[in-house]
């Protein structure tokens, strides 16, 4: 049983109570960017400032900018003559004396109360929202291909979101107290981890590397943050903000850096508290590997926590509403480029509303547009990130036009002359076991399984058998029964459910994001636990009324 009473902070003489208002906090409105709109003309000055600039991207730690001489380009998906960041990786030696600088500092970070760390998010949520959003949302289109709709969503909207009510939601937690009984109080201290977090970002979300060093720094943490080679610019730009709103230096160290080299410094030093990551499941594997492997030689046991994508689905029963499942599936498949952990990449459709669908999905998948994102607002979506992403699907989509079992409905065409463009995929496939069907692609292919109207039952059997994820997923019916049915097997099949909605799109303090299985250890960022994640609370019980006697009254 928890009760709320006066928030606690921890003092260099002990402890102290006082006051605290409640913190209000909504989620940040999406910005429309329509013609003649303030913000479009902003975001347009911003991308000119960009066009044809390559920025100069170091190693921070500290207040250090290092360049070693490893030196590396973050290329646009889109134009990838265009070099949009130069960059270094840290070496090793880089790497371990970001570790030393870091748990340096950890004491007098842990040691500020709660409020004064939440003030640099609160902060940082407002200059972006304010001033700087133009500046992200440019370099974010840029750099990783997102459309103006994406960028907004994703590197205004939700980091804002996540670095206010992860804020609100660590200032509130100081409420989280224990009981207190006759004679003694009884406080709870939500202390950072001793040691350090390594956090470990993905390129497809801006706002996901801001939350994965943003959160654990906000709870009295050091991070080594590990940035994406293909969002550099628009996560050194969120470094900065954070640092201009008053985080000190060596709280976050900012380490573009090699992977494995990375992960071998980050798991071979006995300070390493936490991993905060967001990749693919060999990735994760891996170090999560290496952590046991040296298992002995931390001081603590480290926190390992971890988003790697999915096979997510849309399951369409008859009794569905035809308009919202073409709808919502072509959004949830396609938006920036199926690149999301949440997209739609394997569809379940009745045989009876098959042909329907079909023609529809056809219908609007004439209409996409497939382009430059900056030069044409009217771009669907853009190219996919970089070389590696585009050789993979390139090989999905070869497979199909030579399998016997899988045929191509839409789309199936790649060009790299310019940009990593792929057009947008839908496949059918006669083996619901397809490989197609349970393997991640990440990128712009939608499988298809036609069923047996009656045999939905089985389908939803199949659904949750096929795929070794479990992130997200998505059921479309009016059929009560049918949404019941389908919420008790599928249970267990995705981390985040949607009934009549698409896969994609949660929304910070709405639907907290995560799934298990394969797709993680589902932490639920942009939950009120997630700051629990990286606290290592500790419990002071204070006696008023003196021990006199050592017996206990049954002794006699």
């Amino acid at each position: 049983m928890l009760r709320g009473r006066a928030a606690v902070s921890r003092s260099l003489r002990g402890f102290k109570t006082f006051p605290r208002a409640a913190v209000e906090v909504k989620n940040e409105p999406i910005l429309g960017f329509a013609e003649g709109s303030v913000e479009r003309k902003e975001l347009l000055k911003a991308l000119a400032g960009l066009k044809g600039k390559t920025e100069e991207i170091p190693c921070v730690v500290g207040d250090e900018h290092v360049w070693t001489k490893d030196i590396r380009y973050q290329l646009s998906p889109f134009n990838h003559s265009h070099k949009v960041a130069k960059f270094c990786y840290a070496d090793k030696a880089l790497i371990n004396k970001a570790i030393l600088a870091s748990v340096a500092a950890r004491r007098e970070w842990d040691l500020k109360p709660v409020q004064d760390r939440a003030q640099v998010l609160f902060k940082a949520a407002d200059v972006i929202g304010g001033p700087r959003r133009a500046e992200v949302l440019a370099k974010t289109m840029i750099g990783q291909g997102k459309t103006v709709v994406q960028a907004e969503i994703d590197a205004a909207a939700e980091l804002i979101d996540f670095f206010r009510f992860n804020a609100k939601h660590a200032v509130e937690l100081q409420d989280q107290q224990p009981l207190d009984a006759e004679g003694s109080t009884n406080t709870m201290l939500y202390r950072g981890l001793e040691g350090f977090i390594a956090a470990v970002a993905p390129f497809n979300f801006t706002a996901i590397g801001g939350n994965l060093a943003g959160t654990p720094a906000l709870m009295g943490n050091v991070v080594l943050w590990k940035p994406s080679d293909t969002a550099m610019s628009a996560s050194y730009a969120v470094y900065k903000v954070l640092r201009e709103c008053g985080l000190p230096p060596n709280i976050v160290q900012f380490l573009p850096a090699d992977g494995p080299v990375f992960g071998d410094a980050i798991t071979s030093s006995e300070h390493l508290a936490g991993i905060n990551f967001t990749g693919s499941v060999p990735t994760f594997r891996h170090l999560w590997k290496q952590v046991a492997q040296n298992l002995d030689s931390y001081r603590n046991f480290p926190r390992v926590a971890g988003e790697c994508g999915g096979k997510n689905f849309h399951f369409v029963h008859t009794s569905a509403d035809v308009e919202s499942v073409v709808k919502g599936t072509i959004r949830s498949a396609f938006e920036y480029g199926g690149q999301k952990c949440s997209a739609c990449s394997r569809m379940y459709v009745p045989d009876s509303l098959w042909p329907q669908i079909r023609d529809q999905l056809l219908d609007i998948h004439r209409q996409l547009k497939v382009g430059d994102p900056v030069e044409d607002f009217s771009t669907f979506f853009s190219a996919v990130i970089d070389n590696k992403s585009f050789a993979r699907i390139k090989k999905w989509l070869d497979r199909a036009k030579s399998s016997s079992s899988l045929k191509v409905v839409a789309g199936g065409n790649y060009d790299d002359s310019k940009g990593y463009f792929v057009e947008p995929t839908i496949i059918q496939t006669t083996d619901p076991r397809d490989a197609i069907m349970s393997e991640e692609i990440f990128g712009p292919v939608l499988a298809v399984y036609v069923y047996p109207e009656n045999s939905y039952k089985e389908v939803l059997q199949l659904i949750d058998s096929t795929s070794p994820y479990a992130l997200t997923g998505a059921v479309f019916a009016q059929d009560k029964k049918v949404i019941d049915e389908a919420a008790e097997v599928l249970r267990n099949a995705a981390g985040n459910y949607y009934v009549n909605d698409k896969s994609t799109g949660s929304i910070v303090a709405q639907q907290p994001f995560g799934g298990a299985r394969a797709s993680g250890t589902n932490d639920k960022p942009g939950g009120q636990h997630y700051v629990l994640r990286w606290t290592s609370p500790q419990v002071v019980k204070q006696t008023y009324v003196p021990l006199t006697d050592w017996r206990y009254p049954y002794m006699g």
